[in-house]
């Protein structure tokens, strides 16, 4: 059985309130980036804060199945011997990279640019998810990749191409997209520029820079040239903001609530959940700021603040991509309506989230109207009922804050990879003052 398959569900009373001062996991985006590119580097990286979900797992296993020595995750511990650019070898097998597009996305610029076959897989959700707007630009590049007629996973990698550079204009902010072909462009011939239409996290381009390969950036385009190497280094990841936001969104809706999330990674290419919430009249403000390894941090707290609906801003919708499951509940609990454009990728996402959230507020009496990139939802009265996460851990967990405000239970099924990105959520959701339990699992 997979873990999207084993039959997790949550139980969340209504009612409470949130308080205290915690953390939350290690920011997964950087966890990811900070296993490959310690593993391409010359040397030894010790990596603290790492986040040991499942999708940052995958990455780790994938890198030991192609010859690099890695020990832990040990209490978020890893030490990463790196093999430099050229030192991967040849996986035995695919590589099953789980639930993780992020893996998959960005294995596949590396992979093309290595001198041997590889083939990248993943589970059911994974495999449906569009792969070409990785492998199109990576052909350009001069790669060989197939995936299937639909242009899904598997992703098969035909090793001993020579890439060139290339400069492309992403059609669709991307950070997935533009790390994969910066990551590529390390072993191209010549420059490789990426132009986005709307900033993204620049995770990537930080720790590039970080490992000692430079980055060269003109507006909203990011480039390098290929044919440097990376220095290993320590990294200390800071706690996930896309996790601290259920906890924000929860502390803003229940009243009395006060909460401080320690240690948060706020770059600013992430920082969409906070300005929405903030315009939208939530109590947040940042303390003990400071910078750990190229990236901003800060302890951010919350209030419970009366909210009012807003038109979300499009320019904000980038920065903002992987919180709006939290923020539709935000928009749930707010006095009037909140309109959403521009956020068509949320419908390629671990599910539809346009069309499951749509769905489950629905079912909750909320009035949410799905559109083809994004939504129109009233603020009302949370009911209570059953939702269908569809196996998307940012889906069930938003639904779980959804129980401080409403009238009844609410009942969360399809829950099993919120182990992708949130190990031990419950506990610490729990801890803080929800009223949650879980069944079945391990």
């Amino acid at each position: 059985m997979t873990q999207s398959d084993s039959p997790v569900r949550f139980t969340v009373a209504p009612g409470g309130k949130l308080s205290g001062q915690f953390r939350v996991p290690g920011d997964k985006s950087i966890s990811h980036r900070s296993i490959m590119l310690g593993a391409l580097a010359d040397g030894t990286t010790r990596v603290s804060g790492f986040l040991s979900g499942a999708d940052n797992l995958a990455t780790l296993n994938a890198f030991r199945a192609m010859g690099v020595e890695i020990d832990g995750p040990d209490d978020g511990e890893v030490v990463i011997r790196g093999v430099g650019l050229h030192g991967l070898k040849p996986p035995a097998a695919p590589l099953d990279l789980g639930n993780s597009g992020t893996s998959m996305r960005l294995l596949a610029g590396l992979l093309a640019a290595q001198a041997f076959d590889s083939t990248l897989s993943g589970d059911a959700s994974l495999s449906k998810r569009p792969m070409k707007r990785v492998t199109d630009p990576l052909g350009e590049m001069g790669a060989r990749i197939d995936t299937s007629e639909a242009g899904t996973p598997p992703l098969t990698i035909h090793g001993g191409q020579p890439l060139r550079g290339i400069h492309y204009a992403m059609p669709v902010a991307s950070a997935q997209v533009k790390s994969c072909l910066l990551l590529a462009g390390l072993y191209a011939d010549g420059e490789t520029c990426i132009s986005e239409p709307a900033p993204t996290r620049d995770h990537t381009e930080r720790m590039l820079e970080g490992f000692g390969y430079p980055v060269r950036h003109a507006g909203a385009t990011a480039c390098l040239a290929g044919g440097g190497n990376l220095v290993a280094r320590d990294i200390d990841v800071p706690a996930d903001i896309s996790s601290a936001a259920f906890f924000m969104v929860g502390a803003s809706i229940a009243p009395d609530s006060d909460i401080t999330l320690e240690h948060v990674g706020i770059n600013p290419t992430r920082l969409g959940v906070i300005t929405i919430l903030q315009q939208m009249g939530a109590d947040i403000s940042l303390h003990n700021e400071q910078r750990v390894g190229g990236e901003p941090v800060a302890d951010i707290r919350v209030r419970s603040a009366p909210l009012k609906g807003i038109p979300i801003p499009e320019v904000q919708v980038p920065l903002a991509i992987d919180e709006f499951p939290a923020l539709f509940i935000a928009a749930a609990c707010a006095e009037g309506e909140t309109v959403l454009t521009g956020a068509r990728e949320l419908r390629v996402k671990e599910s539809d989230r346009i069309q499951v959230m749509a769905d489950g507020l629905q079912a909750l009496g909320i009035d949410a109207e799905p559109t083809e990139d994004g939504m129109r939802l009233c603020g009302g009265t949370l009911g209570t009922g059953s939702v269908d996460s569809h196996g998307d851990h940012r889906i069930a967990m938003a639904f779980a804050m959804a129980a401080l405000r409403a009238g009844g239970p609410i009942t969360i099924r399809d829950c099993a990879n919120v182990a992708t990105s949130f190990p031990g959520f419950v506990e610490l959701a729990a801890g803080a003052g929800l009223a949650i339990s879980q069944e079945g699992g391990a």
